[in-house]
């Protein structure tokens, strides 16, 4: 029991300070679309290079993260060697990857758009290098049980970045997106000043004879690490171990390939549509493609909430005999909280626009079809236990691959024509197909009786408000369209306790 309560204490630390961390970050959409007109692209060119910095953070931590905990937590392994071979292993990458940047700085800048800023590209790279190195020190702290560290570590770098970006652009009036990138990579370097006690601990050597709690990926576990029990060597723990280095690598490259299809379904639209996008002002539509996405991001802030109870609730109840009837339930709730989240912004839309610039507002049309693919991202999410939990990542593979080419296909045969509505309809063809392509096969290794007729009920529902919403957007004034989608996310709301919430109302009732 004291073992859940630390887990349940820890983890909601790691959620809240996710949560707010990225609430407070995205603050900064409002101060840059405000200083930076459409016009002039600058939002655009953040969106792009944030988009490169997302895929090659995944590239640059190959998996190692999840393969740390993997091996951290092997009786017969150290875990001192296991940190310190981990650290050892992505600084070195990360700084041949600084090396090759300045290297080909040139050719690299022209490639990418930016022939005339090419400390757009240096700045940026060299930050994502760091942030990869750090990742290591960030999941030591989450193995050695350190929440609160972690916690104010996260915190800390927004709030500096915050600040500064506020200094700057609000107080100074400032516009050049450039210090933007500067904020950036001053904050994450300072961070890993924090890191000292950790690196000291990396490299100092010492036997291991101890036994501590320790996190996993899927929760907190005792490890026992008993030299007389001859479950490793006695003495000082190597440095650096050539042989963990491989069996690590081997273990960590599926989890390359499925980190990689999946991030670039969040970001290749970004990074494909100044190279297919048919005019001349790219970088300004991006911009407003961006700028917009932001709101639809209230929603997945929202449903990570969720996402990081379900997590350790779905392993948890893996061994217990009704588990498939449990996540089939918990897929239910998770539509209908995704969904009554999706119709809370597309009726206050109107007043959540006022998050961006007025400049950036012709975008708000690809708001629901952004957040319908966030809520198929998420469904696809707990679609993916499946494989989890038979262990067989290969299928997220190949689902997220085929999602990713689509979405690719998509951008690539539309953008040209339509520009940044392609990119939105593409995201939704792409996590669509990889949701139900998960669900078919699935079904198949791993059946869950999911209750699909409701989830298409308060799914036609939903669409159905939606429609109506838009419709008195446009034909009634503004208060009176905000009351009556106030009314018509009550009447959701209503619908939902009284058909698979009965005992509160029934209990109420009873009580009066």
């Amino acid at each position: 029991m004291a073992n859940l309560k630390s887990l349940a204490k820890d983890t909601a630390i790691y959620g809240l300070s996710s949560i707010v961390g990225r609430f407070l970050n995205y603050l900064l959409v409002p101060l840059y679309t405000a200083k930076m007109a459409a016009e002039s692209g600058g939002y655009g060119v953040i969106t792009n290079m944030y988009a490169y910095v997302a895929l090659l953070l995944v590239i640059l931590t190959y998996g190692m993260e999840t393969t740390f905990f993997r091996f951290a937590n092997k009786a017969d392994e150290r875990a001192q060697t296991v940190y310190s071979t981990t650290l050892i292993m992505l600084g070195s990458t990360s700084l041949l990857f600084v090396a090759l940047v300045f290297a080909f700085l040139g050719p690299l800048s022209s490639l990418m758009g930016y022939p005339d800023h090419p400390s757009y590209v240096w700045v940026m790279f060299t930050t994502v290098a760091i942030d990869a190195f750090q990742c290591i020190t960030f999941a030591y702290l989450r193995y050695k049980r350190k929440a609160i560290k972690f916690a104010v570590l996260k915190l800390l770098f927004i709030v500096m970045n915050i600040l500064l970006n506020l200094t700057y652009y609000y107080f100074m009036g400032g516009t050049e997106v450039g210090y933007a990138f500067y904020i950036n990579l001053f904050c994450t370097a300072s961070i890993t000043f924090c890191f000292y006690k950790e690196l000291k601990e990396a490299f100092s050597r010492k036997p291991e004879a101890e036994s501590e709690q320790q996190e996993t990926d899927g929760g907190t576990t005792a490890r026992i690490v008993s030299i007389s029990e001859g479950a490793v060597p006695a003495g000082p723990a190597p440095l650096f171990d050539k042989l963990l280095m491989g069996r690590m690598l081997r273990y960590s490259w599926p989890i390359l390939i499925l980190g990689i299809a999946g991030i670039l379904n969040q970001t290749a639209d970004k990074i494909l549509f100044p190279y297919i996008y048919d005019g001349t002002d790219a970088h300004a539509q991006l911009g407003i493609y961006g700028a917009a996405s932001k709101i639809a991001m209230i929603m997945a802030m929202i449903t990570q909430a969720f996402r990081y109870a379900y997590e350790p609730f779905v392993f948890g109840k893996a061994k217990e005999k009704d588990n498939r009837e449990t996540y089939a339930k918990a897929m239910k709730y998770f539509v209908i909280f995704t969904l009554l989240a999706f119709l809370v912004v597309i009726g206050y839309l109107d007043v959540l626009k006022y998050i961006i610039g007025r400049d950036y507002w012709s975008g708000l049309r690809v708001v629901p079809i952004v957040m319908a693919a966030e809520i198929m991202m998420g469904i696809y999410f707990n679609l993916s236990f499946w494989y989890k939990l038979i262990d067989k990542t290969i299928w997220g593979a190949w689902f997220s691959g085929i999602g990713c080419a689509v979405l690719i296909a998509i951008n690539v045969i539309f953008v040209p024509k339509y520009g940044y509505m392609a990119c939105a309809w593409a995201g939704f063809a792409g996590y669509a197909t990889a949701m139900t392509l998960s669900y078919l096969v699935g079904q198949k290794k791993y059946p869950i009786n999911y209750p699909l007729k409701d989830i298409f009920i308060y799914t036609a529902l939903a669409v159905i408000i939606t429609y109506w919403m838009f419709h008195w957007r446009e034909s009634m004034p503004l208060w009176a369209s905000l009351a009556l989608n106030t009314l018509s996310i009550l009447f959701f709301c209503g619908i939902i306790l009284y058909y698979d919430f009965p005992q509160l109302w029934k209990g109420r009732s009873a009580k009066g």
